[in-house]
């Protein structure tokens, strides 16, 4: 050790003619203090230390103080889905500070409002309103009260008022207006009802699945390497509901031969060009009636034996009723019976050939149509099917989340549902309503038509295709892409963004500096050795 070379150095001094030096030296008595020189290393050794204990002090109360816990500071919105056969409110949530961040919406609650969609009540205005009261307490109860006064609340009509309005316009403004006062009457901020169109629909429907996705922003180093920021492509988006259908996404050519199918959007600094349209009259519960009313076309009597229901059972349907949509309106025609009796005769291939008669594919005035004339540009890319797509292809277990059903599986698992008599499947499925039971079979059917005669997907493509209800904790739906577009949450550009959290930052840069430190520590004891560690002291 450093302090034990003095003592060996004395008897050499003495012989020097240090002989006064050497005999203090060596009178030393035991226990002596040390010299103020062998005492500097140790003073050294304890100010770094001291030093070292307060700086690793200090970088624990920077980081806890830091990483604090902070009171939630939430948003709410709230939309009703006001559908052709029933209406959802959707309550949703967001931190105040990430509001313009992709995926940090989440749903925090769905209601079901009891009785049929706003639509159905045409005959009873004010029961629309009513109607809606349950699912307004229970969004209250979600809601802190303190937030009630700045909480949106929006309601958007689809397809069921769009058939309202175009059979009688007055009446569907009554609905329309009834429920409007309801929601003002709310402890929220009502922000408007109105009927959307089936195009908004679609778009709003392609917003929502593709911002859950996180399809339309980029992670904070991608933004320094443009080349790579086109790297993950948008996802289509095909919609089903009662009384129409959507099918929307980003076609391969940005060119379109029917402008009034083309969308613009600019999101995050990125645009697309979409396309998108709206079947009103096709979805499932349209679809059905309007296949009944193709069926009594020759019908001499009121008895119809229908291919698309279980062998066995039966159904009693309103003439009346059944021509009184605008979808039917066109196949009217005076009948002798005032009921229709159908008859179930459970036969897939046969149901699948009448369905495909809605179809009309006789004619296209574009390069490539759909189905009535409709242009439809080459399918692109993946699709997420959800509504009434999931919640059909859901109960027939061909909506597997890790890969879909094959094509030729899908229209086996069809013709062996369909020829199912109805007594077996009532009690395979007694928890099931009837009304509901009794159509998987043509609804079923009909999914597999419309995806596959209507609008072209093929073996091969229909893997592309993604039975969604869920997508996190939110539905997927357009209900969430509407809030967000009416709260301009989803900016046109791309907001500045770091590489790295603030967290992050002050790590890599702790541990930056440690190292530094280090190195210059080391290479000083290597280059500039202290005295204690020089060769030949010892």
């Amino acid at each position: 050790m450093c302090t034990s070379q003095s003592g060996s150095l004395a008897p050499a001094e003495a012989e020097k003619g240090g002989g006064e030096r050497a005999l203090v030296l060596m009178d030393e008595p035991k226990g002596a203090k040390p010299k103020m020189a062998s005492a500097k290393p140790k003073m050294a050794v304890l100010i770094l230390g001291s030093l070292f204990v307060l700086a690793v002090i200090a970088l624990i109360t920077v980081a806890v103080t830091q990483n604090q816990w902070l009171p939630k500071n939430i948003k709410y919105g709230i939309v009703l889905d006001a559908g052709s056969s029933h209406t959802n409110l959707y309550v949703y949530a967001w931190p105040a500070e990430k509001e313009n961040d992709t995926g940090v919406v989440q749903q925090v609650e769905v209601c079901k409002v009891e009785g049929p969609g706003i639509s159905g009540y045409s005959q009873a205005v004010q029961n629309a309103s009513r109607s809606l009261q349950h699912c307004l307490e229970r969004a209250q109860e979600v809601v802190p009260q303190q937030q009630h006064q700045e909480t949106p609340v929006y309601l958007g009509a689809t397809a069921g008022m769009r058939l309202l309005s175009l059979d009688n316009r007055h009446v569907a403004m009554e609905v329309l207006s009834a429920v409007e006062n309801k929601l003002r009457s709310s402890p929220f901020n009502f922000q408007g009802a109105r009927i959307i169109t089936g195009q908004e629909e679609g778009a709003y429907g392609w917003i929502t699945i593709n911002y859950l996705l996180g399809s339309f922003k980029q992670s904070g180093w991608l933004n320094f390497l443009p080349k790579l920021t086109s790297i993950k492509e948008t996802v289509g988006a095909l919609d089903l509901g009662g009384a129409s259908t959507q099918i929307t996404f980003v076609p391969e050519q940005e060119q379109s031969e029917s402008q009034e199918n083309s969308l613009h959007f600019r999101l995050y600094g990125k645009s697309y060009n979409v396309y998108t349209h709206s079947f009103l009259c096709y979805g499932k519960d349209q679809a059905l009636r309007m296949k009944l009313v193709r069926d009594l076309q020759n019908a001499e009597t009121g008895r119809l034996q229908d291919p698309c229901f279980h062998t066995g059972y039966e159904r009693n349907v309103s003439i009346r009723d059944l021509y009184a949509s605008p979808c039917t309106a066109n196949y009217k025609q005076s009948l002798a019976f005032p009921q229709l009796h159908v008859v179930g005769s459970g036969d897939y291939q046969a149901c699948q050939t009448r369905i495909e008669e809605l179809f009309n594919k006789t004619s296209c005035p574009y390069s490539k149509c759909s189905f009535n004339g409709i242009f439809l540009p080459p399918l692109q890319g993946h699709f997420g099917a959800f509504s009434a797509f999931y919640f059909v292809m859901n109960f027939l277990n061909l909506s597997a989340e890790s890969s879909p059903a094959p094509l030729n599986s899908a229209i086996s698992t069809m013709k062996n549902f369909c020829s199912r008599p109805w007594s077996e499947v009532k009690a395979a499925y007694p928890q099931v309503k009837e009304k509901y039971l009794s159509e998987y079979c043509f609804s079923g059917t009909y999914i597999i038509s419309l995806l596959k005669t209507g609008y072209g997907f093929s073996l091969e493509t229909w893997q592309q295709i993604q039975f969604l209800g869920k997508i996190g904790s939110s539905d997927a739906g357009w209900t969430l892409g509407y809030m967000l577009n009416l709260t301009n949450m989803i900016p046109a550009e791309q907001s500045l963004m770091r590489p790295l959290s603030h967290a992050g930052y002050v790590g890599l840069m702790v541990l930056s500096s440690l190292v530094l430190v280090g190195a210059l520590l080391l290479g000083w004891c290597i280059f500039r050795k202290p005295r204690c560690l020089r060769k030949g002291i010892v």
